[in-house]
């Protein structure tokens, strides 16, 4: 008579080996997440007429706008310089935390996917 609720084929260490590796990953992420945070990325625009930096908790720290980009006759292209100098850092950022949590992963596609069940 089999026993209620075993597994058969041993699975039980199997299941074990499985849970220890996802809670090793998910220190491994967390840590990871905590040194993404502390980064920031800098982009500039216009020539380096405007830099923006960002952290990896998605904050604008810091934005430098040279004097000579200052022309109240074309407010326009000063906004412009910005929100690309701010796109590009944030663009920096993002790629940086995919590149680290993929390093991770090793490409199982977030926690959801790549599994064979």
């Amino acid at each position: 008579m089999a026993k209620r609720g075993g597994f058969p084929g041993g699975m039980p260490g199997n299941m074990n080996n499985l849970m220890k590796q996802a809670q090793r990953m998910q220190r491994q992420m967390e840590e990871t997440s905590k040194e993404l945070e502390a980064q920031e990325y800098t982009a500039s625009a216009g020539g380096g007429a405007v830099s923006v930096t960002v952290s990896g908790k998605k904050e604008v720290t810091a934005v430098k706008i040279a004097p000579e980009a200052v022309d109240p006759d074309d407010v326009e292209m000063l906004e412009d310089m910005i929100m690309a100098a701010v796109n590009e850092a944030f663009r920096q950022m993002e790629e940086a935390n995919s590149s680290a949590m993929a390093k991770l992963t090793g490409g199982l596609g977030g926690l959801g996917g790549g599994f064979p069940f």
